[in-house]
């Protein structure tokens, strides 16, 4: 009840309350049993309690459960591209994995956070790049590494900083159908030592979008943050599509996969769409040697008339 209140009256506002935020699909589960059982031992007051908590879980999650929707009419006949997104982490030793996994996919575009220069030379060196020969990245040898390599060209190129670290790479893809821009998104975990600067990123994203407008967007990467959280809820509201919850994939968890036996709790990584632009189809898949689980999504472009 505490941490529903909070999530009422403080909206992640306070750290502790803020990371329970992110797992809003389990942090009430107990209140399920314990209501459950005090309706069955009559102590209706404790029932009573419970349930109330139980009203808001399900309050909480309705709005990212009842997003699924139709895949929108005109993108059975969009031009489409396949997107490999990855969180790799900075100290994974080798990108052997990942090379298989663009070779087996075969996307047209390949976005990853966290991905230094020696990974983004494995990746050249074992040949999986080779449809893809625009490159760019954000060259660091920390977790603010960027790389992104596409079948087709890729220009105007900028990177957004906050408290003096990348936060978005903004590039545009010259596709066959058009121009189609792409923002990269890697914030910073709220937890254990940075929450105000976490809180900043979203809210930051926010304003960028709201001021240049959803349209003909595309937006992935790892948010560290869930429709549980205030920051992320603003984004959304700036006009941006869920691809997973659109598709009915509320819980297609990404984060993480090494707490076994544990499987992945919280779904930080996205692929978002403006109007114009829609997933069609996501799925995760293992990130070999992260902490993350990929994403691999299908997204239709509508053509411009």
């Amino acid at each position: 009840m505490v941490v529903a209140l909070a999530r009422i009256f403080a909206w992640d506002d306070l750290e502790l309350f803020a990371v329970l935020n992110t797992v809003t699909a389990f942090v009430y589960l107990p209140a399920w049993i314990v209501a459950v059982v005090a309706l069955f031992g009559r102590r209706y007051a404790l029932a009573g309690v419970s349930l109330v908590v139980v009203v808001l879980q399900v309050v909480f999650l309705w709005p990212e459960l009842t997003a699924a929707q139709p895949v929108p009419r005109w993108a059975a006949t969009a031009p489409a591209i396949r997107l490999l997104d990855a969180n790799v982490y900075d100290e994974n030793p080798s990108m052997a994995g990942y090379a298989r996994e663009i070779r087996q996919v075969e996307p047209q575009l390949v976005t990853m956070e966290e991905a230094t220069p020696i990974d983004a030379r494995q990746l050249e060196h074992s040949g999986a790049l080779a449809d893809l020969p625009y490159h760019l990245d954000v060259a660091r040898y920390d977790p603010r590494a960027f790389f992104i390599a596409s079948t087709y060209p890729l220009s105007g190129e900028n990177v957004v900083f906050y408290d003096y670290a990348p936060l978005i790479v903004q590039t545009t893809i010259s596709l066959p159908s058009g121009p189609q821009s792409l923002w990269v998104v890697h914030t910073t975990a709220p937890f254990p030592s940075a929450f105000g600067v976490w809180k900043g990123q979203l809210a930051y994203i926010a304003r960028l979008l709201r001021a240049r407008g959803p349209s003909r967007l595309l937006i992935v990467g790892d948010f560290n943050a869930t429709w549980g959280n205030k920051g992320f809820h603003s984004i959304l509201d700036a006009g941006m599509i869920d691809g997973a919850a659109a598709r009915g994939d509320a819980f297609a968890m990404t984060w993480s996969q090494t707490k076994q036996p544990l499987p992945p709790l919280v779904r930080i990584d996205h692929v978002l769409t403006g109007p114009d632009v829609a997933v069609t189809a996501i799925r995760t898949d293992v990130g070999p040697g992260s902490d993350h689980r990929d994403l691999i999504a299908t997204v239709a472009i509508r053509r411009r008339t």
